[in-house]
């Protein structure tokens, strides 16, 4: 699956980069960007079989309209709505939560862009430390198990962006592209 889902990635975020070069040197806000992505996504999930899934910005809602939480460091519960997700809006439990994605523009502060790294390695865990846990029985008390997270960060005038990948919880890779 993650191998798939990279490949939905890199294809999508390549038409992208072509079809709103336009408005990302405009430096339209983070969220117009976001929406954009997600059309492109979007039209391209039939390609890899997963039409029965939403890419969603600034989706905030879990099961039955229960606002979505995750577990911090601390263990306390914090409200969270993800820039992108690729997700099945509870429909499938074993595989529910697909791709989540953090934009953020490089002028913006350290905390900002910490506080986005943090959301994708709790989201990408499969449980906190036991507290939680995603078994694809049940839906979990706190949104996890992403199976891919994307930190993507925005330098317009380098025209660069830089990419970070999560997977379990943890930075698996990361690289600058140039558009």
């Amino acid at each position: 699956m993650h191998k798939k889902l990279e490949e939905l990635m890199n294809l999508s975020f390549d038409e992208f980069l072509i079809t709103e070069a336009d408005n990302i040197l405009a430096a339209v806000s983070e969220r117009n960007l976001c929406g954009r992505l997600s059309i492109v996504i979007s039209r391209n999930l039939s390609r890899f079989g997963l039409e029965d899934y939403f890419v969603d910005p600034e989706y905030n809602r879990k099961q039955n309209g229960r606002i979505k939480t995750i577990l911090d460091e601390h263990f306390e519960v914090v409200t969270i709505n993800c820039d992108l997700i690729l997700h099945s809006r509870g429909a499938t439990v074993e595989e529910d939560n697909l791709i989540a994605i953090e934009m953020k523009k490089s002028n913006r502060s350290q905390k900002e862009k910490d506080n986005d790294r943090k959301r994708l390695r709790a989201l990408t865990k499969a449980s906190y430390d036991g507290v939680w846990s995603a078994d694809g029985q049940v839906h979990p008390e706190h949104v996890c198990n992403y199976k891919l997270g994307y930190y993507i960060e925005l330098n317009a005038g380098a025209r660069t962006f830089q990419f970070e990948q999560y997977r379990n919880g943890q930075l698996q890779n990361e690289w600058p592209q140039v558009f």
